[in-house]
């Protein structure tokens, strides 16, 4: 279907391709990390003697919940740096 108006031509770098691994990566390690401090402060309300380190768990997991769309904009604004005819709002997320 050659000259369809459906057809899209997308036109990554290696630079950009780099960036979202890296990117990627760093947002997976961010989301282990939460659920790791939500399960091992679920586990510690078990017990009355350690429900303030699975308090203080839960609060880490919140913050860095809050870290989860940081990521994602600085990401946006690298890649809206090493494109410099595009806006930072068309490096879009896969």
């Amino acid at each position: 279907m050659s000259g369809n108006q459906h057809d899209v031509t997308l036109q990554i770098g290696s630079d950009e391709l780099r960036i979202r691994g890296l990117y990627e990566t760093v947002s997976i390690v961010n989301d282990v990390m939460v659920a790791l401090w939500f399960v091992v402060g679920s586990i510690l309300f078990f017990s009355e003697a350690t429900t303030t380190a699975g308090t203080w768990l839960f609060l880490v997991g919140s913050v860095q919940l809050l870290i989860r769309p940081l990521i994602r904009l600085t990401r946006r604004v690298h890649l809206g740096r090493i494109a410099p005819g595009s806006s930072p709002s068309s490096a879009r997320d896969f």
